[in-house]
């Protein structure tokens, strides 16, 4: 392909893109295909000389295609989504042909300042104090780690990327059973251990953990000469929207002296609305904390905000500096390669100067008043019903019900076969989680062109599909 025909299926792909989102509707959300199914259609072998592009595109449309789940469908309700508006996709796009490696500031200095100011105009757009610094990281997961990684190195006294964890105290770190499995993950990959997580009970109807419980498991350990690191917490967790009292919890920190991460990947969208904000009071104390523009805002993914208080703590248990990476002559600025694990960066800021610019902050917000107003009036009509019972109540968009008829003998196995039941019939997408052990179903609203007519479908399926089963 030369640039020419580059031209000439660009303009063909991106009227392919357009009528694929305008047609969503009009495909299952969930991909309807068996396991291997297009494996066993794919070649064994590379072909030994190139095909025409037409060849290609026809096969990625009659292979590829069926075998995706549509996650920009309006009608996708599962997971978290992970929005792409459309000024979102075009700087995608932008930045894939330009495909810059942006690690450091003299590797493209317009991205790194663009990211120091794209950062700065989300943190006034969610509230946070000008004492916060931001990058951009490639998941929430990734900023997770980063800051295990730094209470680590905090509470060796910064031996711990040198020494090792041989011979060491042996570190704790603290979090609900709400929090994500990411933290999980970051104790494997920080070396501290999963056994070394310790899980404090929760109370309320925000399922927070309980200050003075986080309280006792702390003397606890340190009486049994062990070394407390750190505190996970956690707002809009993403089983039901577990949320800490994080005010409390960090006057717990405090007392101790302890780093304190806030996982709010999904729900720190929702505090560019003033009127959510109740739900990270006491968000102004934390060392660090994340969201994802990619969940909620329309960022094409992967876009992770991820925002600390002191970034000196971060570059130092990062940072590795040597002769070819420097940039000489030029003091003072950022190289954000120093603030996450990777050392190679995409050009990750631009989509969200496209995205912010195109629809700016009002538009935005009034797209997460209405996805978290119709969640409600879902969950209000559910519960309604005689034979459905509301399990978690909303957490911005998000709640958990539960298909309860009379005379059901295994409520699991009837609302797993729920669920699959609905998503087999591929006009929503939905998904099962656990509440105090019991198997209930997951709802929430927040794809970025849904409607209100796409929620109170939602509620025309769920009914239909179980009253079917019933015969």
């Amino acid at each position: 392909m030369n640039w020419e025909d580059f031209a000439r299926w660009g303009r063909r792909i991106a009227d392919w893109g357009a009528a694929y989102h305008k047609g969503l509707r009009d495909r299952p959300v969930r991909a309807q295909v068996k396991p291997g199914d297009l494996l066993a259609r794919l070649p064994q072998s590379p072909p030994e000389t190139g095909e025409p592009m037409d060849a290609i595109f026809a096969d990625f449309e009659n292979l590829v295609l069926p075998g995706m789940t549509h996650w920009q469908h309006p009608r996708f309700f599962a997971y978290f989504p992970a929005n792409a508006a459309p000024p979102s996709v075009l700087a995608e796009y932008i930045v894939s042909t330009m495909a810059a490696q942006c690690m450091l500031w003299q590797t493209s200095p317009a991205a790194t300042e663009m990211e120091t100011r794209m950062l700065d105009w989300l943190r006034q757009a969610v509230g946070l104090p000008d004492t916060f610094a931001g990058v951009i990281q490639d998941s929430a997961s990734s900023a997770t780690l980063a800051a295990v990684l730094t209470m680590r190195e905090k509470a060796l006294g910064w031996d711990g990327n040198k020494k090792g964890l041989f011979d060491q105290p042996r570190l704790r770190i603290y979090a609900s059973g709400e929090v994500h499995t990411s933290v999980d993950r970051a104790m494997w990959v920080s070396g501290i251990g999963q056994d070394n997580l310790i899980r404090i009970p929760v109370e309320g109807d925000r399922r927070g953990m309980q200050p003075e419980a986080l309280r006792k498991a702390i003397r606890a350990d340190l009486q049994a000469g062990f070394k407390p690191a750190g505190i996970i917490l956690s707002t809009g967790g993403t089983s039901i929207g577990g949320s800490d009292d994080i005010a409390a919890c960090i006057g717990v920190a405090k007392e101790f002296d302890l780093y304190t991460h806030l996982d709010a990947a999904w729900a720190g969208a929702a505090m560019i609305v003033p009127e959510f904000r109740d739900l990270w009071q006491g968000v102004d104390g934390v060392d660090s904390m994340v969201f994802n523009p990619h969940k909620w805002l329309g960022a094409q993914f992967d876009c992770s905000a991820h925002f600390l208080k002191n970034p000196d703590d971060l570059v130092r248990t990062l940072a590795i500096r040597p002769e070819f990476l420097k940039t000489h002559g030029h003091d003072g600025m950022i190289n954000y390669s120093e603030w996450s694990v990777p050392l190679g960066r995409r050009f990750r800021a631009l989509k969200l100067w496209f995205l912010i610019r195109s629809y700016g902050l009002e538009d935005l917000r009034q797209r997460i008043r209405n996805h978290v107003s119709w969640s409600k009036a879902l969950a209000g009509r559910l519960r309604a019903e005689p034979d459905f019972e509301i399990i978690t109540e909303p957490v911005l968009s998000l709640f958990s019900f539960r298909y309860a008829p009379n005379g059901a003998a295994d409520f699991d196995a009837l609302n797993q076969h729920l669920v699959d039941a609905i998503n087999d019939d591929g006009r929503i997408y939905i998904t099962q989680t656990l509440f105090e052990g019991k198997k209930v179903i997951r709802f929430q609203v927040g794809q970025f062109d849904c409607t209100e007519a796409d929620v109170a479908a939602a509620f025309d399926v769920i009914t239909e599909i179980a009253r079917s089963l019933e015969t």
